[in-house]
């Protein structure tokens, strides 16, 4: 927690109606009856995921700073993620539609009134940033339910025409970059605005001078792994991936579809073609890993990509500097021409797109598009120590899963930064997550 972080009332408030508005599209046109899913582990029960998003206000924010009681009573035995068991949660008795959209309102209506009394100090503002930023996280869960479950794109205010792609680039971005090494800071530095606890603290690590992919690895270029037999090639796998193989009967990305006319994707309820140069979306981390052993490539570090994504090289050109970016461009917060996020396009564009989004070394798309796997199990950092009051955030998923860098197109911006740390279990396709490579010299 940086408790000498604070931001506006003002600014808190666009930001809490923001992610509340958000959070009502990705469900507004659903039935009644789409809001009913099938137990599944990569899914949520509707209800109870918007139930659960007010809760997290109702119990990490207003409980904390004097409400006496939770706004809907109950509510701690029906929407605690610790508490209520994944497959549990389908036989609870859930409020309905109408009941849950009204808990939503009172929680929404105290959390305003708290805001339009005084600016808050920095413990409340971080409360406040935690709450908001935990319902982008669930925003973000929700577009890649409705993918999972094949319902129609969701119906987002800020998403454009996708025929207005030009003025942002695209087509393919190939080649490597030379990214020297050195003595690097891994992590959030002290003086970084907001941080969630596994990202704490910068702290020295050596890398090697390394060359990076420029992007990720595209749709034309997982083809050719696919049409090689990849998939049934032993050697290119690893023992836990090729069980994972074995066990689902995987033979391409997941929502690919071959025809007549070639490799075409789903794309929420309906078929498209597969985009040549627009990244491999829905790709696990088995399926990275053995896409490079194919390739003769490999997966970057958590150091690697990170200093790819927010070191500067020196002058002379021999290794790198001490400033550490918070985006790949700088320090500026990420705008419309500089990364694909907030779901302005509802999917992804080509890897050559947003050119003015590159870093030092010019890597693209660092931030936005599809988040990236790395090579790197999600532990804690040196001196780590458990974020109160949300305890159970990072700790219970340390050595259990991959951590993953930059964001995707349904990340929200304010959520995106170079030390952001993702992580999933290694089998995860249903998330929007790609990959890029780096050269095996």
């Amino acid at each position: 927690m940086n408790e000498q972080y604070t931001l506006p009332a003002s600014t808190l408030f666009e930001w809490v109606h923001d992610a509340r508005e958000r959070t009502l599209e990705l469900v507004s046109d659903l039935t009644d009856e789409q809001l009913t899913v099938p137990i599944m582990e990569v899914v949520n029960p509707f209800r109870w995921e918007l139930g659960h998003v007010a809760f997290f206000y109702d119990v990490f924010l207003l409980r904390i700073l004097g409400s006496d009681a939770f706004l809907l009573k109950g509510a701690e035995n029906l929407y605690d993620s610790f508490k209520v068991d994944h497959d549990d949660r389908w036989g609870l008795p859930l409020p309905s539609r109408e009941e849950t959209l009204a808990y939503m309102q009172r929680v929404l209506e105290s959390v305003a009134r708290r805001l339009e009394s005084r600016d808050p100090d920095g413990r409340e503002s971080y409360l406040h940033l935690l709450s908001i930023l935990h319902e982008d996280m669930h925003g973000e869960a929700f577009t890649y339910m409705r993918q999972t479950l094949e319902y129609p794109q969701p119906r987002v205010a800020i998403a454009r025409d996708r025929s207005g792609l030009q003025h942002i680039g695209g087509g393919p971005l190939a080649g490597d970059v030379e990214i020297p090494g050195g003595p690097f800071e891994l992590g959030a530095t002290r003086d970084a605005p907001f941080v969630f606890d596994n990202e704490k603290w910068a702290h020295p690590v050596e890398v090697h001078p390394f060359k990076m992919a420029r992007a990720p690895v595209t749709n034309v270029e997982f083809a050719g792994f696919v049409e090689d037999r990849g998939y049934l090639r032993r050697e290119l796998w690893s023992h836990q991936g090729w069980v994972w193989r074995e066990k689902t009967g995987a033979q391409h990305p997941s929502c690919w579809v071959r025809t007549g006319a070639g490799w075409m994707r789903r794309h929420f309820d309906r078929l498209v073609p597969a985009e040549p140069h627009a990244p491999v979306i829905h790709a696990n981390w088995y399926e990275a890993e053995a896409y490079c052993n194919w390739a003769g490539r490999r997966l970057p570090t958590e150091a690697e990509w990170e200093l790819a994504a927010s070191a500067e090289p020196a002058p002379d050109g021999r290794g790198i500097t001490a400033r550490k970016r918070r985006y790949p461009w700088g320090d500026e917060p990420p705008s419309p021409e500089r990364a694909n996020l907030d779901s302005r396009f509802l999917g992804c564009v080509d890897v050559g797109a947003f050119a003015s989004g590159d870093s030092a070394f010019g890597c693209r798309q660092m931030l936005g598009n599809v988040w990236e796997w790395t090579a790197s199990a999600f532990y804690p950092f040196p001196g780590y120590v458990v974020d109160t009051p949300y305890r159970e955030y990072s700790a219970p998923w340390f050595g259990y899963r991959k951590v993953l860098k930059g964001g995707a197109w349904a990340t929200r911006s304010r959520l995106a930064n170079n030390t952001y740390r993702n992580f999933f279990q290694p089998y995860r396709r249903d998330i929007f997550a790609g990959f890029r490579t780096c050269d095996l010299s």
